[in-house]
């Protein structure tokens, strides 16, 4: 057993879907969150910024000494965590695994689509791992760079989100794909907007609670599981507004997090 924490972090909200996927599957698991509120988004960074980024919010989560970390960012799980994850001395595990070996196993006719930001697809590391599986799998990638900045806002169904979901995914959806990877933990928040859009005969993987399970399974395979059962188990830090993280993670989280958060100066680590 261990009774350590559990270190999550991403660029902003999105990243509570996975936290609540977490929660969901570990609910014994005390859970430090960090949403780099003040520089979101990470998708349209370049790529040193990204591990620079990166590095910094893993020193921030190791002061609290966690058993793990949990990238639950697909911009720094793929632009960065390869190059990084020898440098820390705990484990971190990204999104990218175990979206990809669900979205494997999902499909039927090997076509299956990617979205996510411009960092993300840029890194082509999805359809490394895809084709690294089967390399007759066909792979269809589209950026989407307004869907972070939608689901900050708290637009995750309305007339804009549509318009702006049909623009991006009208190729994808052309091209027959019958498994979509949502390679972003932002866009399960969009998730209704786009099933409506591909249809019933595509499945949506959802990279938050596809790295739930593998948590689950690699904490209890290694005995490294937590017995706590403490009510105030869950902290949360941001790099900018407190009053709005508290407002929107609500709703991403489906639980009150009102005084839980407290904004820390990221530059600092």
């Amino acid at each position: 057993m261990n009774n350590k924490s559990i270190g999550v972090f991403d660029s902003g909200l999105g990243g509570l879907t996975a936290v609540k996927q977490i929660m969901n599957e570990l609910p014994n698991e005390s859970i430090i969150y960090f949403g780099d509120t003040g520089r979101v988004p990470y998708g349209t960074r370049s790529r040193d910024t990204i591990l620079k980024y990166t590095r910094g919010d893993i020193r921030f989560l190791k002061t609290f000494d966690v058993k793990i970390i949990v990238i639950a960012c697909g911009t720094a799980s793929s632009a960065a965590l390869p190059m990084i994850k020898d440098e820390f001395d705990v484990p971190i595990v990204g999104v990218i695994d175990a979206a990809v070996y669900a979205a494997v196993r999902a499909t039927k006719n090997k076509r299956i689509g990617v979205i996510g930001t411009q960092g993300t697809i840029r890194s082509g590391e999805y359809e490394k791992q895809i084709t690294a599986y089967d390399p007759e799998m066909k792979v269809f990638n589209r950026a989407c760079p307004m869907f972070v900045p939608l689901v900050e806002n708290g637009y995750f169904d309305t007339p804009v989100t549509k318009l702006i979901v049909e623009e991006y995914l009208e190729e994808i959806r052309d091209e027959g794909v019958d498994t979509l990877i949502l390679g972003c933990t932002h866009y399960p928040l969009l998730a209704k907007a786009i099933g409506e859009y591909m249809g019933d005969g595509v499945k949506l993987i959802n990279s938050g609670a596809e790295v739930a399970k593998y948590l689950k399974k690699k904490l209890h395979d290694e005995t490294a599981h937590s017995e706590n059962t403490d009510e105030t188990q869950y902290r949360y830090y941001v790099s900018d507004d407190v009053a709005g993280f508290e407002e929107l993670g609500s709703i991403f989280l489906e639980r009150e997090i009102n005084g839980q958060v407290s904004k820390i100066d990221i530059e600092r680590y």
